[in-house]
């Protein structure tokens, strides 16, 4: 995967406050902050210090900023130490460094990308089963009184 902007054609610079869908034939990195939806083939950077809410449909994916959203590469995603994702991810590789916050759900593997056209989060989901009530604690057997016969 390329550094933060060496092989992509379009770089949207820190001070730049992006809002809607944004389309990419090849890369592009993302230094800046962005609301919305970004689909490329290629690869897309998400910078440290950069922030983005919405969805990432892309070739691989590279996470070093703040996510809220889902991500969906058919490649890969990386998520470095200092990236922060808040949202549901599909891939087909995964790589995670120690120090990266993820808090969503994940379908990785042959099967973790979706159909053509799908959106993120809309596949099978991996699901953690989560009690509904606390478990019954057992009584204590109080003993039957003992009436003494003579």
């Amino acid at each position: 995967m390329a550094g933060t902007s060496g092989d992509h054609s379009t770089v949207i610079g820190p001070d730049a406050h992006f809002k809607g869908e944004l389309r990419f034939e090849k890369g592009a990195s993302l230094l800046g902050s962005f609301e919305g939806q970004v689909v490329t083939k290629g690869d897309f950077v998400v910078a440290e210090g950069a922030k983005l809410q919405g969805e990432v449909q892309a070739g691989s994916i590279r996470l070093d900023g703040e996510v809220h959203g889902n991500l969906q590469a058919s490649d890969k995603i990386h998520l470095s130490a200092s990236a922060k994702l808040e949202g549901d991810l599909q891939t087909a590789r995964l790589e995670v460094v120690d120090g990266a916050v993820f808090i969503g759900r994940c379908v990785v593997g042959p099967n973790g990308t979706p159909g053509a056209g799908e959106p993120p989060g809309r596949t099978a989901k991996a699901t953690t089963p989560r009690p509904t009530a606390e478990p019954a604690k057992s009584k204590p057997v109080e003993p039957e009184p003992v009436t003494a016969k003579r």
